[in-house]
């Protein structure tokens, strides 16, 4: 395949975007090459701008669930956007999705939208805090949660040592109110509640992580989060920006019965455009603003374009009673053969796959955290990379991001994928 054209609009970005890009992952770095610009989606399928056909296995990085350009979402912004794009004042539109989603996800009695995961998972943290009034945080490493600042810390020496700032531009004084564990180890949770007794505002988790891959929760691990934090008196938040609406209508809570404090959303909540939106039970969301003394705020937040797109993405969703196992068959059918052809290949690999997200480890030991999902080969996952961008088959550019499978795509096109990784599996 040619990409001169994405090549010099790559070019020309650099110019004028730092990087050439609107966000990171975007610039291929972990790959290496040239990014892939598009002109358009249907489907299962992007079409970039040399004119190549690519099947999609990141969907915009999650919310495709049904398809790139799923006619009932297009038709919702189109009539939507013919009496106004934005006003800055309340719509019934924020009501009829509010109440869609609280009807849908278990233990939560309202919620608030807002315009990306970030913020979301930046408002529930402090509405945590304003709720226990504490000022503590406990993360995973490797766990993703928006680029705000308390969020952007990497590991101490110990389990129960403050974090220090990755990122140039977080203070030491954020960082010091995280605290960073490991996932899936409960006895690192453990020593750093014992450490900080009635200090922790909250811990947040992606129940599901799918930014060091897809990692599962090992047997036992919310359970034991749950508990842990009901017995500091802590909140509990999921963040489900990429699992809530997506591994079952109530997500992550309902696909593990368990029951967050807070939980947080974003992409298939949005139907494609930008949403997040965060919610709890009463007594926690009653302590925002105006009702409450937490504040939280935003121009564009409920606006009407991107709640029209979530409320008709919501309703496909709650109304398809086939939807989680098409997708859950599907992605078990692709995740067999990536088995099969690797191993006839002689590829050393791990697949870790949660309903409609899979991921691919180019090593043999299993991935259960961010150490474990570094050892991969990244030197392998860039052949492998490159090798399937070329046969017409587009994943993440990272060896630390999730597939996200939609229910757009067919068998043929999962049998494609699957030759595609073969012929590409053969080269390494």
């Amino acid at each position: 395949m040619l990409y001169q054209r994405s090549s010099q609009l790559f070019a020309d970005a650099e110019k004028v975007i730092p990087g050439g890009v609107n966000s990171p992952v975007r610039a291929f770095k972990g790959v290496g090459g040239t990014p892939i610009f598009v002109k358009s989606a249907k489907g299962a399928y992007l079409f970039d701008e040399d004119g190549n056909k690519l099947i999609d296995y990141i969907n915009s990085w999650g919310p495709m669930i049904l398809g790139h350009a799923y006619q009932p979402v297009i038709d919702a912004i189109t009539e939507r956007a013919k009496s106004g794009t934005s006003f800055g004042m309340p719509t019934e539109l924020e009501t009829q999705i509010a109440q869609l989603a609280v009807s849908m996800v278990p233990n939560i009695d309202k919620i608030r939208f807002v315009n990306s995961g970030t913020e979301a998972c930046m408002s529930a943290i402090r509405l945590a805090r304003g709720f226990t009034n504490r000022n503590k945080i406990i993360k995973f490493a490797g766990c993703y949660h928006g680029h705000s600042d308390s969020f952007l810390i990497q590991a101490g020496s110990g389990a129960s040592t403050f974090g220090t700032p990755n990122s140039p531009g977080v203070t030491p004084g954020t960082a010091q109110d995280t605290l960073l564990v490991n996932y899936n180890d409960l006895d690192s949770v453990r020593n750093l509640f014992e450490a900080n007794k009635n200090q922790i505002a909250a811990l947040i988790v992606e129940p599901v992580a799918g930014n060091m891959g897809c990692v599962s929760p090992l047997p036992g691990f919310l359970e034991g989060l749950r508990a842990l934090c009901t017995e500091n008196n802590s909140l509990l938040i999921f963040d489900e920006v990429m699992t809530g609406f997506r591994l079952a209508k109530g997500g992550v809570q309902e696909l593990y019965n368990i029951k967050a404090d807070i939980v947080c959303f974003g992409k298939v909540i949005g139907g494609g455009l930008p949403v997040g939106a965060f919610a709890a039970r009463n007594e926690i969301m009653n302590y925002l603003a105006p009702v409450g003394p937490v504040y939280q705020a935003g121009t564009l937040s409920g606006n009407p374009l991107a709640m029209a797109a979530g409320l008709a993405m919501l309703q496909a969703i709650n109304t398809d009673a086939n939807l989680f196992e098409n997708l859950d068959k599907k992605t078990a059918y692709l995740e067999a053969g990536i088995h099969k052809v690797l191993t006839q290949n002689g590829v050393v690999y791990t697949i870790n796959r949660v309903g409609s997200m899979i991921s691919v480890h180019f090593d043999a030991s299993p991935v259960v955290d961010f150490q474990t999902a570094k050892n991969g080969d990244n030197e392998t996952f860039k052949k492998f990379f490159h090798g399937l961008l070329k046969e017409g088959v587009y994943i993440a550019p990272s060896a630390y991001e999730t597939w996200f499978i939609t229910d757009a795509l067919t068998y043929e096109d999962l049998d494609f994928t699957i030759k595609a990784i073969d012929k590409v599996s053969k080269t390494f």
